[in-house]
Protein backbone atom coordinates (compact mmCIF):
# COMPACT_ATOMS: atom_id res chain seq x y z
CA UNK A 1 0.00 0.00 0.00
CA UNK A 2 1.21 3.45 -0.87
CA UNK A 3 0.28 6.42 1.15
CA UNK A 4 0.50 10.13 0.71
CA UNK A 5 0.25 12.52 3.66
CA UNK A 6 -0.47 16.22 2.44
CA UNK A 7 -2.21 19.50 3.67
CA UNK A 8 -5.75 19.38 2.55
CA UNK A 9 -5.70 22.36 0.46
CA UNK A 10 -7.62 22.58 -2.85
CA UNK A 11 -4.28 23.75 -4.34
CA UNK A 12 -2.94 20.19 -3.60
CA UNK A 13 -5.12 18.42 -5.73
CA UNK A 14 -3.04 17.85 -8.77
CA UNK A 15 -0.44 16.31 -6.44
CA UNK A 16 -3.03 13.72 -4.75
CA UNK A 17 -3.86 12.95 -8.33
CA UNK A 18 -0.71 12.55 -9.61
CA UNK A 19 0.39 10.38 -6.34
CA UNK A 20 -2.78 8.05 -7.69
CA UNK A 21 -2.37 7.81 -10.98
CA UNK A 22 1.10 6.68 -10.61
CA UNK A 23 0.09 3.64 -8.63
CA UNK A 24 -3.12 2.88 -11.20
CA UNK A 25 -0.25 3.18 -14.49
CA UNK A 26 1.72 1.22 -12.46
CA UNK A 27 -0.81 -1.57 -12.23
CA UNK A 28 -1.52 -0.94 -16.30
CA UNK A 29 -5.29 0.60 -15.58
CA UNK A 30 -7.20 1.29 -18.62
CA UNK A 31 -7.79 4.72 -18.93
CA UNK A 32 -11.69 4.46 -18.41
CA UNK A 33 -11.36 3.69 -14.89
CA UNK A 34 -8.59 6.14 -14.25
CA UNK A 35 -10.66 8.87 -15.58
CA UNK A 36 -13.50 7.39 -13.39
CA UNK A 37 -10.90 7.29 -10.32
CA UNK A 38 -9.64 10.63 -10.92
CA UNK A 39 -13.28 12.47 -10.88
CA UNK A 40 -13.88 10.41 -7.85
CA UNK A 41 -10.57 11.70 -6.45
CA UNK A 42 -11.06 15.43 -7.19
CA UNK A 43 -14.90 15.40 -5.34
CA UNK A 44 -13.56 13.66 -2.40
CA UNK A 45 -10.64 15.16 -1.85
CA UNK A 46 -12.16 18.53 -2.92
CA UNK A 47 -14.79 18.14 -0.28
CA UNK A 48 -11.86 17.02 2.54
CA UNK A 49 -10.48 20.41 2.01
CA UNK A 50 -13.37 22.58 1.31
CA UNK A 51 -14.93 20.96 4.87
CA UNK A 52 -13.46 18.66 6.77
CA UNK A 53 -11.48 21.46 8.77
CA UNK A 54 -13.43 24.66 7.84
CA UNK A 55 -12.60 27.53 9.03
CA UNK A 56 -9.23 25.91 10.09
CA UNK A 57 -6.69 23.85 8.27
CA UNK A 58 -5.38 20.01 8.55
CA UNK A 59 -4.02 17.25 6.90
CA UNK A 60 -5.56 14.35 4.92
CA UNK A 61 -3.49 10.85 4.10
CA UNK A 62 -4.53 9.26 1.01
CA UNK A 63 -3.80 5.85 0.45
CA UNK A 64 -3.74 3.48 -2.88
CA UNK A 65 -3.55 -0.61 -2.78
CA UNK A 66 -4.01 -2.61 -5.51
CA UNK A 67 -4.69 -6.10 -4.68
CA UNK A 68 -3.52 -9.08 -7.24
CA UNK A 69 -7.31 -9.49 -8.01
CA UNK A 70 -6.66 -6.26 -9.99
CA UNK A 71 -9.17 -3.83 -7.34
CA UNK A 72 -8.09 -0.79 -6.40
CA UNK A 73 -8.87 0.94 -3.05
CA UNK A 74 -8.34 4.23 -2.33
CA UNK A 75 -8.47 5.34 1.15
CA UNK A 76 -8.92 8.78 2.18
CA UNK A 77 -8.22 9.67 5.84
CA UNK A 78 -8.97 13.13 7.72
CA UNK A 79 -9.10 14.02 11.26
CA UNK A 80 -11.89 16.81 10.36
CA UNK A 81 -15.43 17.42 11.25
CA UNK A 82 -17.41 13.64 11.33
CA UNK A 83 -18.92 13.36 8.48
CA UNK A 84 -20.35 10.13 6.46
CA UNK A 85 -20.91 11.16 2.71
CA UNK A 86 -23.02 8.24 2.19
CA UNK A 87 -25.58 8.51 4.52
CA UNK A 88 -27.12 11.73 2.73
CA UNK A 89 -29.86 10.69 0.49
CA UNK A 90 -29.26 10.36 -3.26
CA UNK A 91 -30.13 13.26 -4.93
CA UNK A 92 -33.42 13.05 -7.46
CA UNK A 93 -32.00 13.21 -11.05
CA UNK A 94 -35.56 12.94 -12.44
CA UNK A 95 -35.96 16.18 -11.23
CA UNK A 96 -35.00 19.79 -13.43
CA UNK A 97 -31.72 21.11 -12.05
CA UNK A 98 -33.87 24.25 -10.72
CA UNK A 99 -35.99 21.49 -8.70
CA UNK A 100 -33.29 20.02 -6.82
CA UNK A 101 -31.74 20.55 -3.93
CA UNK A 102 -28.09 22.02 -3.95
CA UNK A 103 -25.79 19.56 -2.99
CA UNK A 104 -25.00 15.39 -3.34
CA UNK A 105 -24.65 15.48 -7.11
CA UNK A 106 -20.80 14.78 -6.64
CA UNK A 107 -20.97 12.47 -4.14
CA UNK A 108 -24.13 10.73 -6.35
CA UNK A 109 -21.45 10.41 -9.29
CA UNK A 110 -18.60 8.74 -7.29
CA UNK A 111 -20.78 6.16 -5.48
CA UNK A 112 -22.30 5.50 -9.71
CA UNK A 113 -18.95 5.23 -10.92
CA UNK A 114 -17.03 3.01 -8.14
CA UNK A 115 -17.63 -0.72 -7.70
CA UNK A 116 -17.88 -0.21 -3.67
CA UNK A 117 -17.77 2.55 -1.63
CA UNK A 118 -16.99 2.37 2.61
CA UNK A 119 -17.11 4.84 5.43
CA UNK A 120 -16.51 4.68 8.71
CA UNK A 121 -15.06 6.88 12.14
CA UNK A 122 -12.53 6.07 13.82
CA UNK A 123 -10.11 6.93 16.35
CA UNK A 124 -11.12 10.44 15.46
CA UNK A 125 -10.92 10.17 11.74
CA UNK A 126 -12.98 9.77 9.06
CA UNK A 127 -12.28 7.05 6.74
CA UNK A 128 -13.63 6.76 3.40
CA UNK A 129 -12.36 3.77 0.81
CA UNK A 130 -13.35 3.52 -2.51
CA UNK A 131 -13.11 0.65 -4.69
CA UNK A 132 -12.68 0.08 -8.46
CA UNK A 133 -12.19 -3.04 -10.54
CA UNK A 134 -9.10 -2.07 -12.84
Amino acid sequence: MKRLEINAEVSNLAAVSAFVDEQLEAADCSMKSQMQIDLAIEEIFVNIASYAYAPGKGKAVISVDISEDRTASIIFEDSGVPYDPLAKEDPDITLSAQERTVGGLGIFMVKKSMDDMKYEYSEGKNILTLVKKL
